[in-house]
């Protein structure tokens, strides 16, 4: 139990440009004392003493927003961003150096029975808001967008977006840095703006002057005048 709470404290000050040094986030960072506070709560529950276990991990939600079941089952080196409003549910598995920030949840469909909860191995991140349901699997090294809503399997080493969230591989490869929350890919997008390509050949084969907001724009420069001016 030390040991993984040394872990996670060392990943704060790795990870999160802001922490300063150690005591700083031992007095201070909520999701390092919730992570603290569910090791000792893990502890009582494998111990038999489920009651305590689950005083102790309600104590936490009331002190730093964050609720994670006695029963979840976390590795090290674990950081909590922010951490307001994340939910970890009874049979969600969490592995090590894995990145959550505010207002996610790894939480059930509502319809399973046993293990309903996710898995989420080593090395992802979790961006701020999403949601992870059901018994589903996160592959190693990939990234959850903001906002995401994920209800399939995730390969390793991948990216998802959306709502609900669409997969996106690069050759099987990781996609940037772990804690870069911009530069993911929008699907969504993408496909408008194959969309649009067609459209413009279409148009110009019959003759039509193409709108000047028109989808088919794709080069960022332009994004201004794809929004309009004051936008």
């Amino acid at each position: 139990m030390f040991k993984k709470i040394g872990a996670d404290l060392n990943a704060v000050t790795e990870k999160d440009p802001a922490a300063r040094n150690k005591l700083e986030v031992i007095l201070t960072y909520s999701g390092f004392k919730a992570l603290v506070m569910y090791r000792i709560a893990h502890w009582l529950h494998k111990k038999k003493l489920k009651l305590f276990a689950r005083i102790i991990s309600q104590h936490a939600r009331h002190k730093t927003g964050i609720e994670i079941h006695p029963a979840a089952k976390l590795g090290e080196g674990i950081f909590i961003d922010h951490g307001m409003g994340v939910v970890i549910g009874e049979t969600a598995e969490v592995g090590n150096n894995v990145v959550i920030y505010q207002g996610v949840t790894l939480g059930g469909t509502g319809k399973d029975t046993g293990k309903r909860h996710p898995t989420i191995e080593d090395d992802v991140m979790i961006s701020s808001g999403s949601k992870v349901l059901g018994p589903i699997t996160v592959g190693k090294g990939s990234k959850i967008g903001a906002n995401s809503v994920v209800l399939k399997n995730v390969p390793p080493h991948s990216t998802v977006v959306g709502v609900p969230g669409r997969v996106v591989r690069h050759r099987g490869e990781k996609v940037g840095e772990i804690l870069d929350q911009i530069g993911l890919p929008d699907p969504v997008i993408e496909e408008f703006r194959r969309i649009g390509k067609r459209l413009e050949k279409i148009e110009n084969a019959a003759g039509i002057e193409s709108c000047r907001y028109s989808i088919a724009m794709t080069d960022e420069s332009e994004g201004a005048e794809f929004w309009g001016d004051g936008i």
